[in-house]
């Protein structure tokens, strides 16, 4: 990627305006009107009445879930190939996938196409048409990167990267998959949402002017920990564990809280140019906690001069709240659950939004994904995903760094959590200390490019 030191131009990563950032992102959603009518003909003609092969890789329990609402989403699909870097893991998916799916007959996954290993993923990836990609998030990045290069349509979980070269190498799999008209969507749900969608049609109508600020929140009391078995490698062990190990989770303001900072970076339509903030672990500090922080409170500001302040938490019995709040020049936006309200600044309701009967979105974006794919469309999710990858990075870098951290000099570091290539006899990219302790970030010492 390419930097200039001209203050005067902005990063290729920002947009301008927020119809402009739905331009783009948008740009090959529901392609059929954009394909040439030739191209969009043949693709129908291969794709329309076959039978697509599915392969599921990282059988967590998302992954699980998300196999079940695919084969759900179309008639014509069988899960095919599965894949995961432990046997039990798989073959406790492929039971519950069996009995979501009862007697619909679609699922065939032979023992010799359940893949174990760390090469497990390429030759599930082999067998497909589609392909789901919701293992660890370190892991993301090569497996995108793979499908793409051999032509697979894919859903792939959030977060897309764990550290600025995987945001790179998926920024550079998502050009490609344009080039090659493949579908992508990323499991940022709440763009398939429709509290959300009827929220961004008003804003996009100018219901509340620009937004200038915001709160964002992700604060629950915290998620599994996995403990130690007798005999695990230290390697294993943390892949077990791995919502506590940034190679592979990325911490929590990246792993959860990306799902607000993305509706941040959605509803103002730009990317944030620089992050700055605080956090710290008080509450869950175990061995089994691994290295990440259990607080974060950031402040991203964006081009146009707006400011979010951003918090997540981890910590039991404390206040609960999973939702977004803006603030523009003619009113506020908020959004929690399946609910959306704009007022004006003398508390009038311009527009509300109440969906306890919505649709699912998690359900939706399968739907339409094969809608797509059906339809000889292009989906391409995978350049905001990307985006809003790297702006909860920057917040993660500011939280351990105690520095103000800028979007165009972060996307230069090389400065790689993940592994390219992993056997069972690698060590573990992170170690322990004599007592079972990990390093945890530390303000004004921790180098984070």
């Amino acid at each position: 990627m390419k930097n200039s030191d001209s203050k005067n131009q902005k990063s290729p990563l920002v947009t301008n305006s927020r119809r402009g950032f739905v331009k783009n992102t948008a740009l090959f959603t529901g392609g059929a009107m954009l394909l040439p009518n030739m191209q969009m003909n043949a693709m129908v003609n291969v794709l329309n009445d076959k039978k697509l092969k599915l392969a599921l890789v990282g059988c967590g329990g998302r992954g699980t879930g998300a196999a079940v609402q695919a084969l759900t989403a179309d008639e014509n699909i069988e899960l095919v190939a599965m894949a995961d870097a432990f046997e039990d893991r798989l073959q406790s998916s492929l039971m519950n996938i069996s009995k979501a799916m009862g007697e619909t007959k679609k699922v065939s996954v032979k023992e010799k196409h359940r893949f174990v290993g760390f090469d497990a993923a390429e030759k599930a990836i082999d067998m497909a048409d589609v392909v789901i990609l919701a293992t660890p998030p370190g892991f993301r990045p090569q497996h995108f990167e793979y499908a793409i290069n051999n032509g697979k349509h894919v859903f792939m979980e959030k977060p897309v990267a764990t550290d600025v070269p995987g945001v790179r190498k998926v920024l550079a799999a998502a050009k490609v998959a344009k080039e090659k008209k493949l579908n992508v969507v990323v499991g940022l749900q709440r763009h398939y949402q429709d509290s959300y969608l009827a929220a961004i049609d008003h804003l996009n109508k100018d219901a509340i002017g620009s937004i200038v600020s915001g709160q964002v929140y992700w604060n629950s009391g915290g998620v599994w920990v996995r403990e130690r078995q007798p005999g695990q490698s230290e390697l294993e062990y943390q892949m077990r564990n791995w919502y506590y190990f940034n190679w592979l989770c990325g911490d929590h303001i990246l792993e959860q809280h990306i799902h607000n900072i993305d509706v941040a970076n959605w509803f103002i339509g730009e990317y944030p140019i620089s992050a700055q903030g605080m956090g710290g672990r008080q509450v869950r500090t175990g061995k089994d906690h691994g290295e990440i922080y259990d607080h974060h409170f950031v402040e991203f500001t964006y081009p146009s001069g707006a400011v979010i302040a951003s918090q997540c938490r981890h910590m039991p019995e404390t206040m609960s709240r999973v939702s977004e709040f803006f603030q523009g020049t003619k009113g506020t936006v908020s959004t929690e659950g399946d609910n959306a309200t704009l007022k004006d600044w003398t508390g009038q309701v311009i527009f509300e939004h109440r969906g306890k009967d919505d649709p699912n979105p998690y359900q939706v974006e399968h739907i339409k994904l094969f809608e797509s794919i059906r339809n000889g469309g292009v989906i391409a999710d995978a350049e905001n995903g990307a985006k809003s990858t790297m702006s909860a990075i920057i917040g993660r870098m500011a939280t351990y760094s105690g520095k103000v951290i800028k979007w165009d000099e972060a996307l230069q570091s090389n400065l790689a959590l993940a592994p390219d290539t992993l056997t069972w006899d690698s060590p573990a990219p992170v170690q322990p200390n004599a007592e079972g302790l990990y390093d945890i970030p530390t303000p004004g010492k921790t180098q984070v490019m």
